[in-house]
Formats: structure tokens, C-alpha cells, sequence
């Protein structure tokens, strides 16, 4: 599929991708601290991303269930720190992310690190290969940290619900 595009192209391309990707949700996340959180805010995103796995249909993107093993623990990993970050407050009767100065850092951290690695190991995998790699980190990042939220999510409203 990616056998006429050399390899550092598809790098570089897929490293301005991540980096458009992270300033987005970034800049999402940021503005959605303004409005109040529901359920399906929480739940969208990663029932969104999940049908990025549809690139596993295609042989390149396939990786061996070591290296699934190996994306999944990074992946939970830094879902901890999400995890530990996201907050919710109550504000005029209504549920809100807390702003959380250390977030906005947390996030361009995490996207340096993604890309030191992806940089790294380049040299040892395909490019397709680190991109299933990578999605599988991801997916296995957001969906334990929004699993997290919405239980603290509803914890909250069946709190407020009893006031």
C-alpha cells in the first residue's frame, strides 16, 4: 500500500499529523472546561476513535501480539496521568472539567514523548507497523481515562441528584 512512498515521508507526515491531532484536542479540551460535561461528551470520543481499527483490515497495519502487549501497557500508563488530572467541580448546579493548569503541559508531554518514540523506533519498525502500534497506545490511553471520568462523572450526579 506505502511501498512507492519512502519511509521518511511517511515519518515526517505522520509526525505533523500527531502534532495537528494533539494541538486539536488540545484546543477542544481546553474550550470544553467552558461548558458543562455530559455522558455522551465523555463517551463519544473514544466510541469515535474506535473506528480507527478499521486499518487493521489492511495486512501493513498489523502487529504481532507482543507488540500489542507492549502498545497496551504504554497506553494504560499514560492514562494514569489523565486519569489523575481530570477533575470534575460543581458550578452554578451544573458538572465541569476543573481546570487543571499542569493539563495543557501534560498533553504537549505526552505528544513529545509519543514522537521521541515513534522517531526511535522507526529504525526497527515499518511506518504502518508504529502507526497500528500507535493507534493501540492510544485507544488503550482514552478509553480507561474516559471510563474513569464517567464513573466520577455519574459518582457526581447521583451526589448532586441526592442534595
Amino acid at each position: 500500500m506505502f511501498d512507492n512512498i519512502p519511509s521518511q515521508f511517511l515519518l515526517i507526515g505522520s509526525t505533523i499529523m500527531a502534532v495537528v491531532m494533539g494541538t486539536i484536542v488540545m484546543v477542544i479540551r481546553l474550550r470544553s472546561q467552558k461548558k458543562p460535561v455530559s455522558t455522551k461528551k465523555i463517551i463519544i470520543p473514544p466510541i469515535a476513535m474506535s473506528t480507527g481499527a478499521l486499518m487493521f483490515l489492511f495486512p501493513e497495519f498489523r502487529v504481532e501480539p507482543l507488540q500489542i502487549v507492549e502498545a497496551v501497557v504504554v497506553g494504560l500508563l499514560f492514562s494514569t496521568v489523565l486519569i489523575a488530572t481530570s477533575k470534575f467541580e460543581m458550578r452554578e448546579n451544573q458538572i465541569y472539567m476543573k481546570q487543571s493548569k499542569a493539563f495543557p503541559f501534560i498533553l504537549i508531554g505526552l505528544l513529545v514523548l509519543r514522537i521521541i518514540l515513534k522517531l526511535v523506533f522507526s529504525n526497527s519498525l515499518d511506518v504502518a507497523e508504529l502507526g497500528g502500534m500507535f493507534f493501540i497506545l492510544a485507544f488503550s490511553m482514552i478509553l480507561p481515562w474516559r471510563l474513569a471520568m464517567l464513573m466520577r462523572y455519574k459518582k457526581l450526579q447521583k451526589m448532586q441528584l441526592s442534595e
